[in-house]
C-alpha cells in the first residue's frame, strides 16, 4: 500500500507543479496585462485547485502509513536532529497543508470579486505564493536521485 501510495503521489506531483505553475502564471500575466477575466482564467485557478487538493488527500493517506509518521511519533528527539526525516515527517507535509490553504483562500476570495483586475490581483498573489510553499519543501533529494 505504501509503494503505490508513494508512486501515485510522486507522479502526481509532476501535474501538480505544471498546472499550479501555469495557473500563477496566468493569473501574473492577467493581473500585469489589465486582461479580462474570462472561462479559461476560471478553469486554470479551478484547476489548480482541484490537483492540489487531489494531492492533498494523496499525500495525507501516504503521511499515514509512512514509516516516517511513525518515527515523529515514536522517537521525535531522533527525525528533529536528521534534516531529512524531518522534512520528509514534519516540513513537508506541514507546508503543503499551508500551501492548500493558501490556494483555497485565494480561490475563495478571487469568486467574491466582480471586476477582472480584482480577481486577477488576488490570484496573482495567492498562487504564486502557494507555488512557492510547495516549491520550498519538496523532497529534492528523492527526485533528483
Amino acid at each position: 500500500m505504501y509503494n503505490i501510495l508513494q508512486h501515485t503521489h510522486s507522479g502526481w506531483a509532476y501535474l501538480l507543479l505544471l498546472v499550479l505553475t501555469i495557473a500563477a502564471v496566468n493569473a501574473i500575466i492577467g493581473h500585469l496585462g489589465k486582461k479580462e477575466f474570462g472561462n479559461k482564467d476560471f478553469s486554470l485557478a479551478l484547476g489548480g485547485l482541484i490537483v492540489t487538493h487531489i494531492q492533498l488527500l494523496i499525500g495525507l493517506a501516504l503521511w499515514a502509513v509512512s514509516p516516517y509518521s511513525s518515527a515523529l511519533f515514536n522517537n521525535t528527539s531522533e527525525v528533529m536532529k536528521t534534516p531529512e526525516l524531518r522534512l520528509l515527517a514534519l516540513e513537508h507535509p506541514l507546508m503543503m497543508i499551508i500551501a492548500v490553504a493558501l490556494l483555497t483562500v485565494g480561490y475563495s476570495k478571487h469568486k467574491k470579486k466582480i471586476v477582472s483586475a480584482g480577481k486577477f490581483k488576488i490570484l496573482a498573489v495567492f498562487y504564486p505564493l502557494a507555488l512557492l510553499v510547495v516549491l520550498s519543501r519538496l523532497p529534492w533529494s528523492q527526485w533528483l536521485a
